[in-house]
């Protein structure tokens, strides 16, 4: 009679610790999927950069390059199905032989995007990248 009381004590244990539990269970996944999601959509705007900034390497003057950077940049953030808010470009450095051209790449994403709820709210993921410029390149448009 003793063991039929200890179970009778314990009875709906289970539910409550499943009432509790799964609430912490499902926090737990959506921060697993932001994590990966916002992982994934900073290595897309790395790529993004990187591109930006081999197309800038191999333009003859500043002018080309920014505008260059900006519309490889932009062409790979869309390729890759990153939805920007905005985007901004900049391209620093020389053009100079042997010298380096930097492309920073920002990104202003929702949030929504990346937790695939509809929570309020941006953040902004920047990206770096630097390209040396061919030292063997012609400075005239002319091939060597």
């Amino acid at each position: 009679m003793n063991r039929s009381r200890q179970e009778q004590g314990e009875r709906g244990s289970a539910t409550v610790e499943l009432v509790l539990g799964v609430p912490v269970l499902v926090l737990m996944f959506w921060l697993l999927i932001y994590c990966g999601r916002a992982s994934d959509t900073r290595l897309r705007i790395e790529d993004a950069a990187h591109q930006g900034a081999r197309a800038a390497s191999s333009d003859p003057t500043a002018s080309v390059a920014a505008a260059d950077a900006r519309a490889t940049a932009t062409a790979a953030l869309s390729d890759a199905g990153v939805a920007c808010r905005s985007v901004t470009v900049t391209t620093r450095g020389s053009l100079a032989p042997g010298s380096a051209v930097t492309v920073t790449v920002a990104c202003t994403v929702g949030l929504e995007d990346l937790v695939l709820l509809h929570l309020p709210g941006t953040t902004t993921m920047t990206a770096h990248f630097t390209a040396l410029v061919d030292v063997y390149r012609s400075t005239d448009g002319t091939a060597p």
